[in-house]
């Protein structure tokens, strides 16, 4: 089996999105870390600069360390189906197309807060005739052509309309806004959440599905209906009544297009968990396993909370064969999907019998 991705595997995949009966959550471990910029040797000439630009990036470059990546699927024995992503490390491929710089970091790249006036925030549109979005679709191609049916090509991870809004208008700014300019927030917030979609849409009329299925790379995550991954970073400084005024009804019209949406959180933000679960439309929740947040024993009663609302979970992070028992112990294991992240394949197996695979 090329790169581990067995057919057969996507059994699972189903009963975890109809969260269906399971002995076991759907399980993957990786090697790969928060921040993949450093997985890619083609990142190395970049660091002398302080701004990334289009044309420093060539998808062709990236491809030895793309497949270097995925084959640990020929050594994990795991139930992930792993693919590949435009960058692989979450570029700002949006914010570029909006107009953002770019910003070169240790081990990330991040869009530069722009610190656009209302007239020009209000006038943003999907450029098409951007080298953001012309190098977003080259490199989708490229990665289909490099697959050749061996492996899911997907879309990146992009950044919210709340981070958009934050990286436009400014992050301390953009909070301000919504109290000195409710209707303009709420205006462009809604703009930016279409925007969004479009470049979603995009790159899935470009990138063939996979078994009859569409996939996120991030999470390895398969799903028989039309897939988007959420995200609304910058909420974590705002209160429940701004995010169900401004944000939610922004994040139901992105969710109630895509069959298999899922919303990307942090375990910082669970004090906006029943806004986020009150959105219908979003079928699934990823939680990050952050170190800096709640240990796993505090987290326990909010994954439960998911649970209880009937939505599959995807719980990302590094664990100890303890936490993982917890979580084993304390969840539904239909629905429930766990991505492990180690350091070693030492770390692999102490896991696995935890888990009874």
């Amino acid at each position: 089996m090329t790169f581990g991705n067995d057919p057969a595997k996507l059994d699972r995949y189903r009963a975890f999105w109809s969260r269906g009966d399971a002995s076991r959550p759907l399980t993957g471990f990786t090697l790969a870390g928060w921040f993949p910029m450093q997985e890619f040797a083609a990142c190395l000439p970049w660091q002398p600069h302080r701004y990334l630009e289009p044309a420093m990036i060539s998808p062709a470059d990236f491809f030895v360390d793309h497949l270097r990546m995925l084959r640990e699927g020929e050594t994990m024995d795991d139930d992930l189906i792993r693919g590949a992503l435009p960058g692989q490390l979450a570029f700002p491929w949006l914010a570029g197309m909006l107009g953002c710089k770019v910003r070169i970091l240790p081990s990330t790249v991040v869009g530069e807060e722009m610190h656009f006036d209302w007239d020009r925030a209000l006038a943003v549109r999907l450029d098409r005739s951007s080298p953001w979005h012309r190098k977003y679709m080259e490199y989708a191609d490229a990665l289909v052509e490099l697959a050749a049916g061996r492996f899911p090509v997907s879309h990146s991870a992009e950044i919210g309309p709340t981070d958009l809004h934050a990286v436009l208008r400014g992050h301390t700014r953009s909070l301000i806004d919504l109290v000195d300019e409710p209707e303009k927030s709420a205006e462009l917030l809604a703009r930016l959440g279409e925007i969004f979609r479009e470049a979603t849409d995009d790159i899935w009329r470009r990138v063939p599905l996979y078994h009859g299925g569409y996939f996120d790379a991030q999470y390895s995550l398969w799903a028989p209906g039309r897939i988007v991954r959420m995200q609304e970073d910058a909420t974590a400084v705002y209160s429940p009544k701004l995010y169900r005024r401004f944000v939610q009804p922004v994040d139901r019209e992105i969710a109630r297009h895509y069959e298999s949406s899922f919303i990307h959180l942090h375990s910082t933000s669970m004090f906006l968990l029943d806004a986020f679960l009150e959105i219908a439309e979003i079928r699934c929740f990823e939680v990050n396993n952050d170190a800096l947040g709640p240990g796993v024993p505090a987290m326990v009663p909010f994954f439960q909370r998911i649970q209880r609302a009937c939505r599959p979970l995807v719980i990302k992070g590094s664990f100890t064969p303890d936490e993982l028992k917890l979580l084993a112990d304390r969840l539904e294991a239909r629905g429930l999907f766990l991505n492990v992240m180690v350091q070693s394949m030492a770390e692999v197996e102490p896991l696995r019998r935890v888990l009874g695979m």
